[in-house]
């Protein structure tokens, strides 16, 4: 992996380390998750702290991502995300992506292999890094911890030529994500909806 700002240390939840697929251990047994791509991945690693790292605390937490998107279930393993909070899940063997806004699940058709064969080969396509490119290319720095806040939302069609583009606490953005996915998920397509600021 190219353009690593962060990894996890040392293993401290060997509790939800021995609930992952054989596969996964091994990845995090080398290095514990990984912020890379300049931030446009991140794989979570078993630590209890930092608590953006966590994978248990997203997979098992009060806002684990089963609890709030109705089509996670509660054994798909939320193990890493994109530079806009996209959510990259284990179900069985099979990689899915969350979206976030829109709580829609799309089957990638691949396994952790060669997702992580993927990323190497064509990181800007698989991990939808645009955002993040132009965030840099304005001088911005996305650093462990944060991810990118894009406004309006990627999912809304609007008049305004330009998305405003900001670093933001992991955390932050991804309540501010669930929050918005609870107000839309019910609209039909097409729906008018007004933004506040």
């Amino acid at each position: 992996m190219k353009g690593i700002l962060f990894t996890g240390g040392e293993l401290a939840d060997l509790a939800t380390l021995a609930r992952l697929p054989v596969y996964l251990q091994a990845f995090l047994r080398e290095q514990n998750g990984v912020v890379a791509y300049f931030g446009g991945l991140h794989i979570r690693g078993c630590v209890s702290e930092p608590s953006w790292h966590s994978l248990n605390a997203a997979w098992q937490g009060e806002t684990a991502f089963w609890r709030i998107y109705d089509e996670v279930r509660e054994a798909d393993i939320p193990f890493g995300q994109d530079c806009v909070g996209n959510q990259f899940l284990l179900r069985g063997d099979a990689v899915f992506l969350l979206d976030t806004e829109t709580g829609e699940l799309a089957d990638l058709e691949v396994d952790f292999k060669h997702f992580l064969f993927g990323v190497e080969k064509y990181p800007l396509d698989a991990l939808g890094m645009e955002p993040l490119r132009n965030f840099q290319q304005q001088g911005g720095v996305l650093r462990p911890g944060q991810l990118l806040s894009v406004y309006p939302p990627v999912c809304v069609a609007t008049t305004e030529a330009k998305a405003k583009v900001q670093p933001q606490p992991a955390a932050e953005r991804l309540s501010w994500l669930a929050a918005f996915y609870r107000q839309i998920k019910n609209l039909p397509d097409g729906q008018s909806i007004r933004l506040g600021s």
